[in-house]
């Protein structure tokens, strides 16, 4: 099974600023699904590769697996209304922790080339930087309603687009400090200054998970509504009278 923590894959949005990804809150809450899931207006899709089924559909008092109707009585009818409440409740709970691990992953950068003794040029176009791929990312969260944005190569592309855009510039101004120190005849300095860039590339990501072990209570404040919806599914079935697990509740 694809681990990915049911309604709350949007903390992907945190590993595009180098951070916390879904399987984090898997560790912390041990929830998760097989399924992806997309807020529509008026009802919930959920979907997968396989087994089926490989898409339910819930909405007020329905239910739909693969393109069937699955017969409701009041009880079930209940659990789904609920079950759609809950989701719709957790997501900008969830959103506003992604946006906050965005926010410290950029200060952790920030923090990491106040030790570089840049100039200031590069101090201001590092901040400028840093100011607009936060702005981006925040507003991919706001905006996004599918854990389908955050899944795979997406999430990948979104990390590389911020490093891409950060690390030339720190690289280029820490190679200058080298080659003007080994200009001036003063090696050791030049060989230290490769060695804090290479200590930088290599130490940064767990000094920044450090920094996000901040979240954690934060996300543990989630794991009672993840096992309220495992409750609410049960007894759900799809049209082919598997139940619909559409989110896993381990130990």
């Amino acid at each position: 099974m694809r681990i990915s923590p049911l309604f709350a894959v949007w903390m992907l949005g945190l590993a595009c600023a180098g951070g916390l990804h879904a399987q984090d809150l898997a560790k912390v809450c041990h929830a998760t699904s097989s399924y992806d899931l997309t807020i529509q207006p008026g009802r919930l899709v959920f979907d997968r590769a396989g087994p089926a089924p490989t898409r339910v559909e819930l909405a007020p008092g329905t239910l739909h697996t693969d393109g069937q109707p699955v017969p409701l009585n009041d009880e079930a009818q209940d659990r789904i209304d609920l079950f759609q409440q809950e989701v719709r409740a957790l997501a900008p709970r969830v959103k506003a922790i992604a946006q906050h691990g965005v926010d410290l992953a950029m200060q952790a950068v920030q923090a990491e080339s106040d030790g570089l003794g840049l100039d200031p040029d590069t101090r201001a176009e590092l901040g400028r930087r840093l100011a607009a791929n936060a702005a981006e990312l925040h507003q991919r969260i706001a905006a996004s309603q599918s854990t389908h944005d955050w899944r795979g190569d997406a999430a990948d592309q979104y990390a590389d687009q911020v490093i891409g855009d950060i690390a030339p510039l720190l690289a280029s101004a820490l190679g200058q400090q080298a080659v003007s120190a080994a200009m001036s005849g003063d090696l050791q300095q030049a060989a230290a200054l490769r060695d804090q860039a290479a200590s930088l590339a290599s130490g940064f990501q767990p000094r920044l998970q450090r920094r996000l072990q901040v979240l954690r209570p934060d996300i543990q404040a989630l794991c009672p509504d993840l096992q309220r919806l495992s409750v609410l599914q049960e007894g759900l079935r799809a049209s082919n009278g598997r139940p619909l697990n559409l989110i896993q509740i381990g130990r």
